[in-house]
Formats: structure tokens, sequence, C-alpha cells
């Protein structure tokens, strides 16, 4: 009796500590200010407007590139993915305005990120308790689809470096991109988007396993 009562003491005395390890336990992490999610959601619409765009140059044409008009968030990656196009179809980049044959001129109508919730169920709600301050009741979803979608609208002119001529002038242009994220039956949670070339042989900590167990409702972008 005194045998099995020197067994079983240590095992419980390892039980009853168990969750005080677990609670002491802790990782630090340091996460820059924007999630990799974001800024897909902003590269990809551009990506996807600049692919639309149709330059047409004389060969060996010398190209500045005005972003006077340009601003907002990742507004760098637009002008360096127009600088890219031009290069593609032909252009000379130069750095200065009086060293051009032609200038192009972008502007921007939007560049930014819209979010869509739709819940079925109760939201988090806050309670406030006297001199202990606030406790969130969880989220119950019994269907959930938060939608973000990255959305610019681009216009493009060029014109004649020394004259000022119009030569070209397009758009205005749109670029999407969506990432959404679905809860059923408040446990199960999934997500799908089109940040990635392809999403099934990407190790992507953003890209669910669970893609298609529910058809994306929305039409078009």
């Amino acid at each position: 009796m005194y045998c099995s009562l020197s067994i079983r003491l240590p095992v419980l005395a390892a039980a009853l500590a168990l969750p005080a390890l677990v609670a002491c336990s802790e990782m630090r992490v340091s996460e820059p200010g924007r999630t990799a999610a974001e800024q897909l959601l902003f590269s990809s619409a551009v990506d996807r407007v600049c692919d639309s765009l149709a330059i047409q140059l004389p060969e060996n044409a010398k190209v500045f590139v005005d972003s006077s008009y340009v601003e907002g968030t990742d507004s760098k990656y637009l002008v360096a993915s127009l600088r890219d196009r031009i290069l593609r179809h032909g252009g000379r980049l130069v750095d200065a305005r009086g060293d051009a044959d032609v200038v192009f001129e972008p502007r921007i109508g939007a560049l930014s990120v819209d979010r869509k919730k739709t819940l079925v169920g109760i939201p988090s709600i806050p309670i406030p308790i006297p001199l202990a301050g606030e406790l969130n009741i969880p989220e119950l979803a019994l269907f959930k689809r938060d939608r973000q979608q990255g959305v610019v609208k681009l216009a493009l002119i060029s014109y004649d470096a020394e004259t000022g001529a119009l030569r070209s002038s397009q758009g205005p242009l749109y670029g999407f991109s969506q990432r959404t994220d679905w809860v059923a039956l408040l446990f199960v949670g999934w997500e799908d988007n089109d940040l990635m070339p392809e999403p099934q042989n990407d190790d992507w900590v953003g890209e669910s396993t669970f893609d298609g167990i529910l058809p994306d409702y929305e039409a078009g972008p």
C-alpha cells in the first residue's frame, strides 16, 4: 500500500503543477506594424492594374515618370511597378524631365483596403466591471464572413517632354485583390484569397488548407 502511494503522489503533484508551468510559459515576438497580408492586398492590386496598362513608346524613347500626383500607402510600389512596365516595353528611364523624350504622369483615384463583415450570431460585447475595467465576452458566430479587398484606381497620361502635347491617355483602370475569413458553427474557420499565384502550393501562414469548402458568393471583384 505504501509503495502504491509513493508512485501516485509524484504523479499527482506533477499534474497539479502542470497548469502553473503552462501559465508561466511565454514567448516574446517582435512584429512589424503591418501584416504581410495587408501588404499583399496593396501590392497584388497594384500589379494587376499595371498589367492592364497599354504602354506604347517610340524605340529607345527616354522616359521620365512624374509621380507628383501619386500619394498614399504603398504608392512607391505603384510607381516602381509602372517604371518596370515602361522598361519592359523598351523605354529608357531618366531621372530628369529635361533629359526625357516622353513624360508619364500617373494619378491615383484609390489605393486602399475596404472591409466588409457579415455575422450571424452574437458579436463580442464589452461588459464594464466596477473597479476592474472591462470584460470582453467573445464573439459567437454561427456564420461569419470577413472580407478585405485591396482597391486601386489608376489613370495615366503621357506627353511630349518638349512640347507638352498629349501622346496618350488611359483609364481610369482598376485593380482588385481579396482575402476572406470564414467561420461556421462557432469553431470551424478557414480563409481564401487571391494574393498568391498558386495558394495550394505555398507554405504561407495566411493561406488556409480549407479552401473550397464554401464558395465565394460575391460575383466579380
